[in-house]
């Protein structure tokens, strides 16, 4: 197993909790910080712009992804040179299509052209990465997010998936690709061994961090020990009398 502090993949923090993400500023680990509409409604933000500039100000140079919203081209357009004004360190996250499953190709090669970092976001196929690439200049910088958690919801491998990604988008050295919504830690190893750029994590699964290479007998006499301690707290009980009885 790959130590943590080897690894090629770069480790991204997904999520709103602004406490979560001051404490994962910290972490040396984490590389970058992304985050979407609805983990900022989980998160009970209401202000989106006061929101964006407090995470800005915690997560000083690392790059930072915010996500239009809009779903008509030319207001989300505008929203995404606005908010790419906000810092220098800002992905603009652009949907691959709109709710009307209308390609945002056009959007993208515009924003990309006119030096708008984009990271497009909600892809799961390799046939969408192949029709975004079509729309940007080999100069282009930014990321392209396949949501390999979600594909693998679909009892579908992600790995094939992301390693074909990762070939097509070498001509395109300023673009990354993200293995978003990773469902456990190994997914951290799968997307180094695919050889993903960047992987997108949690802080529930980050938190799991300290586990990494632990030994795994001291880990089963842990987990025996707590079955018996939450018993005992829980103060089961199972009768076994009439058990000894019905053997005599």
């Amino acid at each position: 197993m790959t130590d943590m502090n080897d690894l090629r993949v770069r480790i991204f923090a997904d999520g709103a909790d602004l406490n979560d993400i001051k404490r994962l500023a910290e972490n040396p680990l984490i590389a970058g910080f992304t985050t979407n509409p609805t983990l900022m409604r989980s998160a009970g933000v209401t202000d989106y712009v006061a929101f964006a500039r407090e995470v800005l100000k915690v997560v000083g140079d690392r790059p930072v992804s915010f996500e239009v919203f809009s779903d008509e081209w030319e207001e989300m357009e505008a929203q995404a040179r606005e908010i790419s004004t906000w810092g220098t360190n800002i992905n603009v996250k652009i949907p691959v299509t709109n709710t009307r499953g209308e390609f945002s190709g056009d959007i993208i090669g515009r924003l990309s052209a006119n030096g708008v970092p984009v990271n497009v976001t909600a892809m799961m196929t390799t046939d969408q990465v192949r029709a975004v690439l079509e729309h940007l200049k080999p100069d282009a910088k930014g990321f392209l997010s396949l949501f390999a958690g979600r594909i693998a919801d679909t009892g579908r491998d992600p790995v094939p998936i992301i390693r074909e990604a990762v070939a097509l988008v070498r001509p395109f050295p300023g673009i990354g690709i993200i293995w978003a919504s990773p469902r456990e830690l190994l997914n951290v190893f799968q997307a180094e061994e695919a050889g993903c750029h960047v992987i997108t994590v949690a802080a529930d699964i980050l938190r799991k961090l300290p586990l990494v290479g632990k030994d795994l007998a001291a880990y089963s006499l842990e987990t025996v020990a707590m079955f018996r301690n939450d018993a005992t707290k829980a103060g089961y009980d199972i009768p076994t009398g009439s058990l000894a009885k019905r053997e005599s």
